[in-house]
């Protein structure tokens, strides 16, 4: 059997039916606000630690609105889209199940609140990052720092 698809049975007329089994976009969000700081959530649900805001992408909408959603949906902010930065696609990028993430740098300004599925939401310089970055995140962010962010 194909790892890609698997048979169900049809209840009416009894011939396998092939279901496929595909990642489940995402879209994940670098959120600068001024003085250089981005916003990062620490996550209510496994797997627990320190993220970039983002989550699933519903069935009709399109990337872009899902990044502005799930960053007004877990920092309370509302952010202007300012590039794409990439997609990421390893399939242990996430513990849980095989995901592809879009990843958009955005700008906001005001104090994160967390809400939604993030406990905290915190301010972090390039230098302060926490160690517990979950998913690919870490990998994310020195690909940010290495493309959108001019070394001093």
């Amino acid at each position: 059997m194909n790892a890609s698809k698997d048979y169900l049975i049809c209840p009416h007329c009894g011939e396998k039916v092939t279901r496929y089994r595909n990642p489940f976009p995402t879209v994940d969000i670098i959120i600068e606000i001024p003085e250089n700081q981005i916003i990062l959530i620490k996550r209510k649900n496994y797997p627990f630690g320190w993220a970039l805001p983002g989550g699933f992408v519903d069935y009709g909408e399109t990337l872009e609105s899902a990044a502005i959603r799930e960053a007004k949906e877990e920092t309370s902010l509302d952010v202007k889209l300012r590039c794409l930065l990439g997609a990421y696609s390893d399939p242990k990028r996430d513990p849980r199940f095989h995901t592809i993430s879009v990843v958009f740098v955005a700008t906001a300004r005001g104090i994160p609140k967390a809400a939604d599925d993030a406990v905290e939401a915190g301010l972090f310089f390039r230098d302060s990052l926490p160690s517990d970055l979950v998913f690919d995140h870490s990998k994310i962010l020195c690909d940010y720092y290495l493309k959108c962010i001019q070394n001093d």
